[in-house]
């Protein structure tokens, strides 16, 4: 059976897409610990970060660092926070978010009441950012698609 984000990869969930490549998309968390907070998800459908080829996951942190960046740019937080957690969806994603403290870093903080039109927004923010910092290539023209 396929995992939530193979659904959302294929269009059966929404979801709301601001990269797009061969091996990975990135989107939004419908429940963000700080605004901007993305996943980076490998299409394959690989359970937890030790079962990552290491090729595939040197390209998963390459796509969270230019995702961090255009995050801080975009909301001028200091640093980007990477986390893996992966207990919530048996198929592995990076949690990138723009991070201001330490203390922040919990999802006991992550909210599940955010208007869609505020998500909305974060996404074409975050789009717009990437796009800025030369990966247009990479933003999907439509961010309910993951299609380039």
């Amino acid at each position: 059976m396929p995992t939530l984000f193979t659904r959302i990869i294929d269009g059966g969930i929404p979801g709301r897409f601001v990269w797009a490549d061969d091996l990975a998309v990135v989107l939004l968390t419908i429940a963000p610990i700080t605004d901007g907070h993305a996943l980076v998800v490998p299409r394959a459908e690989v359970e937890q970060l030790t079962d990552a080829p290491d090729d595939l996951l040197a390209h998963l942190v390459s796509v969270a660092r230019s995702v961090g960046r255009a995050q801080q740019a975009a909301w001028g937080a200091p640093r980007a926070a990477l986390l893996v957690a992966g207990f919530e969806v048996p198929h592995l994603h990076l949690h990138v978010l723009p991070a201001w403290d330490e203390s922040s870093l919990t999802f006991a903080h992550a909210r599940h009441d955010v208007p869609p039109a505020d998500l909305d927004a974060a996404a074409e923010r975050l789009r717009s950012a990437l796009r800025d910092a030369g990966h247009g290539a990479h933003v999907p023209a439509d961010v309910s698609s993951p299609a380039l």
